[in-house]
């Protein structure tokens, strides 16, 4: 980083000026154990007291490391607005607003990348494919350090996935597929290895469940990600409950990063309290782990210096400012990120579904009736109060879930951009919408089952086994 801004301070958001007195402290580090100069030291420690003073008068609070500024506080002109503002936490996401969370200001306040169309352009140039409809409508939205990744692999520097589930129940719901939807494509169009962490150690410490029953559901959501059509070749799947006590590399990155973040930190990063049990406060690092390669020995050779890429909803984004924050204080590469919209609840935008309310969305146990039903009855609709109204007025595709959930599921962008004009203009009724996604979701969700139906115990104790993949390191 140069000795001098090179932007107005004032125009960052918190967390990017968190990251900025981050690099500079390690860059002041580094200059001291290289016995720099001393005028370069003393310069470069200017610069990390003029940035911490920015800090502080933006955010209010002291610069402390690894302790970023609180996401649900809202900043402006020195007055909070919490009342207005989207909650989002990986456990709970509320929004007031119909449309959904407003992921413009959760970029800004999370300190991310936009996707824009250059980056979107320059995928498509590495590797030779159309971008996925994700990328294209805006539903994988932000990223960190994604310019890395597509640095890394046109200099034929290779790099891997990480993704993952949280098993709290058997059946999972179509919103559950959408990160493994796009991270197929990323490993088909960028050819490279994939793990998929299951954190049935995390449900049985926020859930209700017995180890062994988090346990259980980690194998069946297994079938279902191994459904999607991932390479067995290619793909690693583990639950925490039985691969961390196999692998030394993946336990010693968990002390590590133990040992660099305090109890203070986690209660900043993720509102723990003094009442929450020690599980939860350390879970945290062990899923900081798999962005590490040396966790996976018998995949990349023991190597650790091979970078991450994590395909995720943005509400997990927490965990990986943690992980990178504390990633060059023990020798490893911060992980990049591409951070998914969240798909919405039937009865509207304003929350994530549940597992656990039926109703809340399709299930990928749904049959051709149920998803008929949940959709008439349940979708939260756009359309006016009665036909003559929408005739003349036309409907809000903004709020409406059906067409919500069409832009997900529908590959068409032609097709789907016909049905947001007639929707809009009136001439498509409220009825009219809910049946093309009918007719959409149900053969998407039959051919789901069918091929879980062939997946066996036997194909998941294969994807589940630590072993070498398709690739040499």
């Amino acid at each position: 980083m140069a000795d001098s801004p090179n932007c107005d301070l004032e125009s960052l958001s918190p967390l990017q000026l968190f990251e900025r007195v981050t690099e500079q402290g390690e860059k002041v580090r580094a200059l001291k154990a290289g016995k720099a100069p001393k005028d370069e030291i003393d310069a470069a420690v200017r610069m990390l007291l003029s940035l911490k003073l920015s800090y502080k008068t933006t955010t209010g609070q002291d610069y402390q490391a690894g302790l970023p500024p609180r996401d649900l506080m809202s900043i402006n002109n020195g007055t909070t607005k919490e009342e207005d503002e989207d909650f989002v936490d990986p456990w709970t996401v509320q929004t007031s607003n119909a449309k959904g969370v407003d992921y413009d200001k959760l970029i800004v306040r999370f300190g991310s990348s936009k996707i824009d169309t250059d980056l979107i352009n320059r995928i498509e140039r590495a590797t030779g494919q159309k971008p996925h409809r994700f990328l294209r409508r805006g539903i994988f939205f932000s990223h960190r350090d994604m310019d890395q990744i597509l640095d890394a692999y046109e200099n034929k520097k290779s790099f891997y996935l990480y993704t993952g589930r949280g098993p709290s129940s058997q059946a999972m719901h179509v919103g559950h597929l959408i990160p493994f939807i796009f991270t197929k494509w990323l490993q088909e169009v960028f050819d490279v290895p994939l793990v998929i962490q299951l954190t049935d150690d995390e449900k049985y410490l926020w859930k209700d469940l017995t180890a062994e029953k988090a346990y259980e559901y980690a194998r069946e959501n297994a079938k279902d990600i191994i459904a999607c059509g991932f390479d067995i070749n290619k793909t690693f799947i583990f639950s925490d409950l039985d691969y961390l006590g196999t692998s030394t590399g993946f336990y010693k990155n968990i002390v590590k990063v133990q040992k660099h973040v305090t109890f203070n930190q986690v209660k900043g990063i993720f509102g723990f309290t003094d009442s929450d049990c020690i599980g939860k406060i350390s879970f945290p690092a062990i899923q900081a782990a798999p962005s590490f390669s040396s966790s996976f020995p018998q995949i990349f050779n023991g190597k650790e210096n091979i970078q991450c890429l994590i395909p995720c909803a943005i509400d997990q984004d927490p965990y990986f400012r943690m992980t990178r924050d504390v990633a060059p204080r023990i020798g490893q590469p911060k992980p990049a990120l591409m951070h998914s919209v969240f798909f919405p609840a039937l009865q509207g935008a304003q929350t994530k579904m549940s597992a656990s309310d039926p109703n809340s969305s399709i299930f990928l146990t749904d049959t051709p009736k149920q998803i008929k039903t949940k959709i008439n009855k349940h979708a939260f609709s756009g359309g006016r109060d009665t036909i003559e109204e929408h005739r003349k007025y036309g409907g809000n595709c903004d709020v409406d879930v059906s067409f919500m959930y069409l832009t997900f599921f529908l590959e068409d962008d032609d097709r789907l951009e016909q049905l947001k004009q007639a929707y809009t203009s009136g001439e498509l009724l409220t009825g009219e919408l809910k049946k093309v996604l009918i007719e959409t979701l149900q053969p998407l969700i039959a051919a789901h089952q069918e091929r879980r139906k062939q997946v066996t115990d036997e194909m998941v104790k294969q994807f589940m086994t630590p072993r070498k993949l398709a690739f040499e390191f």
